[in-house]
């Protein structure tokens, strides 16, 4: 009874009490709301405690940045219940061995994150931070009122205790684990029929082909993206097949951090986390965030640095909400790609974007693509397209992106198209525009 009392308080302050007439009274409140939490936990955390030792609470917008690496090399001062990093790695990786991800230590939740850039990261929360969260995504995910009965399809690469939580006589959920076989999916989908469907794009382009061509016979009102970039090549093919518009969810294992309203326009759940922005251009238009969750106490998140490359809207978006719209999440900062100027002896940064349209304005008939950066030197580029003209268009690709580079000033690297185009392995999120370089090879200041 408690927990569903929990689910519902925070479901119905997230989508009918907790509303604001302007930024400056959201700011405003949510500076309050960062500054009860820092009283409350930084006692709790060894490493904040010592970390933000003699600051003043009332600067913390501009205390010390932590990233995922301080974070998992502190775990164990960091979260305030004394769990060890040894512990929690140890029930996360038999959780993904045996696939049963019920099991939790000493109460709490233990989660695995592997990340787009493949670097390993853990989260832990409590029975009652599951049920905010579950409250508060439901009211801002579900289309109708908490008691319509709906039925979610979930597709994540690993279940959770957290996930499970969203269940209720009303509400059926299914866990569908990414790493079983898309025939499997497809019969348990056309046996289900949900009416939300929740999957990564590289999973739901798949899905949608499956419907068009007739495999796969299933009506959801709703469809979100979660857990990769949603391409804009993805999300119009999608929506064509299933007739509807496409929503994101934007959630990492440091928090659920936004969500599209019903215009389509990406939101920042400013009413559950402070976000600061980094940014990367002097447009000031993109920008990586710097967030703090003002309600999670077991795990501490505060000014914490993603490595997103998140694109700021800059004009209202019609729901009239106060919240910060995005206009797409870029990709990540391992994402970009860095040639050197052909004058000075200078980076030139070629955001994700940007190789994307350079790509896909050169023909509809492209359906899928990667582009990976091997060295300065050298650029792979793999296509699909749909009819016998792929000689054509890959010289075609190769002009864009030379003019791309040209227009940048870049020095003009090797751009080597592939006879195959790469699988990606099961469970692995998909990344189209990446840059292979190992780590520390470009000293970018800032970086």
């Amino acid at each position: 009874m408690k927990h569903t009392l929990t689910i519902l308080q925070h479901y119905l302050q997230t989508k009918y009490f907790r509303q604001f007439n302007s930024r400056e009274q959201l700011l405003t409140w949510q500076n309050q709301q960062v500054q009860k939490f820092f009283n409350k936990v930084l006692p709790k955390s060894p490493f904040y405690q010592q970390y933000y030792q003699g600051l003043e609470i009332s600067d913390w917008q501009n205390f010390p940045m932590i990233d995922k690496a301080k974070m998992m090399e502190n775990f164990d001062q960091l979260n305030t219940v004394e769990i060890s990093a040894s512990e929690a790695f140890e029930i996360a990786l038999k959780a993904e061995q045996t696939r049963d991800f019920n099991s939790n230590l000493g109460g709490y939740t233990v989660g695995l994150s592997t990340g787009t850039s493949g670097n390993r990261g853990l989260f832990l929360v409590s029975s009652q931070e599951q049920w905010i969260w579950a409250g508060t995504i439901l009211a801002k995910l579900l289309p109708n009122f908490i008691l319509y009965p709906e039925k979610i399809a979930f597709f994540l690469r690993a279940n959770s205790r957290l996930y499970e939580t969203v269940k209720s006589r009303r509400l059926q959920f299914k866990f569908f684990d990414l790493l079983d076989l898309i025939t499997n999916h497809i019969q348990r989908l056309n046996h289900y029929q949900p009416t939300i469907l929740v999957a990564p794009a590289s999973l739901l382009r798949l899905l949608a082909t499956s419907q068009k061509q007739g495999c796969l016979k299933i009506s959801p009102k709703k469809i979100v993206s979660v857990a990769e970039v949603l391409d804009p090549l993805d999300a119009d093919y999608i929506s064509s097949v299933f007739n509807q518009m496409i929503h994101q969810v934007y959630q990492c294992t440091e928090g659920f951090l936004g969500y599209t309203c019903n215009y389509g326009t990406l939101h920042l759940n400013e009413d559950i986390v402070a976000i600061q922005k980094d940014y990367l251009d002097d447009h000031q238009s993109r920008f990586m965030p710097i967030i703090t969750d003002f309600r999670r106490t077991t795990q501490p998140i505060i000014r914490y640095r993603l490595n997103d490359i998140l694109v700021e809207r800059k004009t209202p978006c019609q729901c009239g909400s106060v919240f910060m719209a995005i206009e797409q999440i870029e990709g990540r900062q391992d994402d970009i790609f860095y040639l050197h100027h052909k004058f000075t002896n200078e980076w030139v940064t070629i955001f994700p974007d940007f190789i994307r349209r350079a790509i896909v304005m050169v023909s509809t008939n492209i359906e899928d693509y990667q582009v990976m950066q091997l060295s300065l030197n050298r650029i792979e580029v793999a296509l699909k397209v749909r009819n016998r003209e792929k000689d054509v268009i890959q010289e075609e690709v190769r002009k864009s992106l030379r003019s791309l580079f040209e227009r940048l000033h870049c020095e003009i690297p090797e751009i080597v198209f592939l006879d195959e185009f790469p699988t990606i392995p099961m469970g692995q999120k998909r990344r189209r525009v990446w840059q292979l370089q190992k780590p520390g090879f470009f000293e970018k200041p800032g970086f």
